[in-house]
C-alpha cells in the first residue's frame, strides 16, 4: 500500500482549514503508486486526491508539475486539477511533507489491456504532446542515458544476485546506449510514466490521465516507446504486435512521427526497457524491511529488453506505413 507517511486527524484538520471544501468525511489510503503517499479524501464538496510528496520528488520541482496539470487541462486534456486554497496556493505542508490536493477523476485503470485500449492510449499520448507543446517551463529528464549510467553503478555490485552475469550485461548495455542514443529528435513535454495504472477508462472510453510526477522535457517518441513497453507485452513478456500496431496508429492519427523518429524507434524502445529494468533493480536491492510497497520484478523488463535488441525496424512493432 503506497502510504509512507501517516496523517493524524489534528494535522489533517489544520491543513484542510485553509481550503473551502467543507468538513472532511473520510480519508482512505490508496494502494496504487510507489513514489508518493496518496489518500482518497472525501469532503463535503466532493472527492479529491491528497498527495504527500516523498523524498524522491524534489520540492523545488513541484511548481512544474502543478503548472503542467493546469496547462494541459486548459488545452483540452483530461487530467487532475490542483485545488488552490483560500490564499491561491496549490502547495502546502502536511505531516512534514509538501502536500497538494487535486481533483478526483472518474474511471478505472485496465489490468488486461486490449488492442482498442492501446489505440486510445496512443491518441491520448499524442494529444498530451500537442497540449504541452507551448508549456513555458522545462524539466530535465534525470532518468535518461546519464541517469541510467548512475543506476548501473549503484546496482552493479549486487546485480548478479538477481541473475548471474547481469552486472556485465548492464555495463555492455549502457555503453551501447551511450554510443547509439539518438539526438535532435522532436522534443517537448513527456509523461514518462504512462503505465496502465495511470490511465483511466469509463464506459469503454479513455476518461483521463493521472500521475504527472515523472513528466519532463525529452524526445516525444521516447514517451511513445515507454508506452509500447508498458502496454503491448503480454504476461509472459511476449510482444503483442496487434497492440503495438494499434498504439502506433492511434498516436499517428493525432501526431505523425517523423522519418527520424521512425528510424530511431527500436533504440528508443530498448532504452525505455533498460530504464525501467534499472529503477526496478535498484528498488529491489534497497527494499526496506517491513515496507508496505513491494518492489516490482526487474526481470520483467530484462525480458522486454531482449526483444528490443532483436528488433530491426518499427515494422517489428506493428507499423507498416
Amino acid at each position: 500500500m503506497a502510504v509512507y507517511t501517516e496523517v493524524s486527524d489534528e494535522e489533517l484538520d489544520a491543513f484542510m482549514a485553509t481550503y473551502d471544501l467543507g468538513q472532511v468525511l473520510s480519508l482512505k489510503g490508496i494502494a496504487e503508486g510507489v513514489e508518493n503517499t496518496n489518500y482518497l479524501l472525501h469532503a463535503e464538496k466532493g472527492y479529491f486526491i491528497l498527495t504527500l510528496y516523498e523524498k524522491r520528488v524534489r520540492e523545488d520541482e513541484l511548481p512544474f508539475f502543478v503548472g503542467l496539470m493546469e496547462h494541459l487541462s486548459a488545452h483540452g486534456l483530461t487530467c487532475p486539477q490542483p485545488v488552490r486554497n483560500r490564499a491561491g496556493q496549490a502547495l502546502g505542508q502536511l505531516s512534514g511533507r509538501p502536500a497538494a490536493l487535486v481533483t478526483f477523476l472518474e474511471g478505472m485503470s485496465i489490468r488486461r489491456p486490449e488492442a482498442r485500449h492501446c489505440g486510445m492510449v496512443g491518441q491520448a499520448l499524442a494529444g498530451l504532446h500537442q497540449a504541452g507543446s507551448d508549456y513555458p517551463m522545462q524539466r530535465q529528464n534525470n532518468l535518461s542515458v546519464e541517469g541510467w549510467a548512475q543506476l548501473v553503478e549503484r546496482a552493479h555490485q549486487r546485480a548478479d544476485e538477481v541473475m548471474p552475469g547481469l552486472a556485465d550485461e548492464m555495463s555492455a548495455e549502457i555503453a551501447f546506449l551511450r554510443a547509439h542514443w539518438p539526438k535532435n529528435l522532436p522534443s517537448g513535454i513527456i509523461h514518462a510514466d504512462l503505465f496502465p495504472d495511470n490511465v483511466f477508462f469509463l464506459s469503454g472510453q479513455l476518461s483521463g490521465l493521472i500521475d504527472f510526477y515523472f513528466a519532463c522535457t525529452d524526445s516525444l517518441a521516447y514517451d511513445l516507446a515507454i508506452c509500447i513497453n508498458a502496454w503491448c507485452f503480454e504476461g509472459d513478456t511476449s510482444f503483442n504486435v496487434t497492440k503495438g500496431m494499434a498504439m502506433l496508429e492511434g498516436y499517428q492519427k493525432v501526431r505523425p512521427l517523423t522519418p527520424a523518429e521512425i528510424e530511431a524507434f527500436p533504440i528508443l524502445a530498448r532504452g525505455a526497457a533498460f530504464r525501467f529494468m534499472l529503477t526496478r533493480l535498484v528498488d529491489w536491492q534497497n527494499m526496506q524491511v517491513g515496507a508496505l510497497v513491494k518492489p516490482k520484478n526487474p526481470m520483467e523488463y530484462y525480458k522486454k529488453l531482449r526483444f528490443h535488441r532483436q528488433a530491426q525496424s518499427v515494422r517489428d512493432y506493428g507499423l507498416h506505413s
